[in-house]
């Protein structure tokens, strides 16, 4: 949990961003405390994707700054912003596997590619990532005899493989049906309350949303993870932004949200 004197884990400040005449990102600010949840919500083209674009280093913002736990970002070379990256996972809404390799090479992929960390603490990295993600008898398969949501939570693993502090997830839920969006879910709610993992959360599934932001996991004494309904206290330490045309609209937590009274909102959440 952040301290009143830790630097937030993700911050922006009055950033925007335009292609040509079209304006995507307006005045945006916001700060992520760290090990917390944001998840940004907002219609088609209203800038959730290109906020994390930007937070990769992948875009340059035109105006404003952006600090990565306390170090500034957003003027950083290609080169410099690979030792920011090493410290971020990324989820996808496809998952982004390697269709080439098995199960165990793409969740040790980093590892193997970009550290000299010695292959069998590699091997057993990825055999402990699987195994947080219920998934450790896949580990020789191929993507492609993977279920859509198993391969959402292979990208998990592979994304929390290098133990980042920071996971971002763009739409990880998408084209799932609810009840293997919810093992997604599950899976960012346990990286957030057992390993401490700070989120941003992209999507426009309003479902998901809520249940992430609605629900705390646990290690029993036997080792076992339980997911249950969170209480008040720990729902407001997941914060919703929503966007629309660039702008923040709203923040606040999942009860605020539920009964803003904002028409625009009304109409997104119904």
């Amino acid at each position: 949990m952040a301290t009143g004197t830790e630097s937030p884990a993700v911050v922006f400040e009055h950033v925007s961003l335009a292609f040509d005449e079209k304006v995507i990102l307006k005045d945006l600010s916001f700060r992520l405390p760290k090990a917390r949840t944001k998840i940004i919500l907002g219609a088609s083209g209203a800038g959730k994707s290109m906020t994390l674009k930007i937070l990769l280093g992948l875009l340059k913002p035109d105006g404003g700054t952006v600090s990565v736990n306390g170090e500034r970002v957003d003027h950083l070379t290609e080169n410099e912003m690979m030792a920011v990256r090493a410290n971020m996972g990324m989820v996808f809404q496809e998952g982004a596997l390697f269709d080439s390799l098995t199960v165990r090479e793409n969740v040790g992929y980093r590892l193997y590619e970009e550290t000299d960390t010695p292959l069998e603490d590699v091997d057993r990295r990825v055999e402990e990532v699987l195994g947080f993600v219920g998934l450790g008898e896949f580990i020789d398969r191929m993507p492609s005899a993977l279920s859509g949501g198993q391969r959402r939570r292979v990208a998990i693993a592979r994304a929390m493989a290098s133990k980042p502090h920071l996971i971002l997830y763009d739409e990880a839920t998408t084209g799932l049906d609810p009840i293997t969006a919810t093992t997604v879910d599950d899976e960012i709610i346990k990286l957030r309350d057992l390993e401490s993992v700070t989120s941003i959360v992209v999507t426009h599934q309003l479902r998901d949303a809520f249940y992430v932001a609605t629900r705390t996991a646990s290690r029993g004494q036997d080792g076992s993870i339980h997911i249950e309904v969170a209480g008040r206290d720990k729902e407001r330490e997941t914060e919703f932004m929503m966007l629309r045309d660039g702008l923040v609209v709203f923040e606040g937590d999942a009860e605020a949200l539920r009964n803003s009274s904002d028409e625009y909102i009304r109409t997104f959440l119904s």
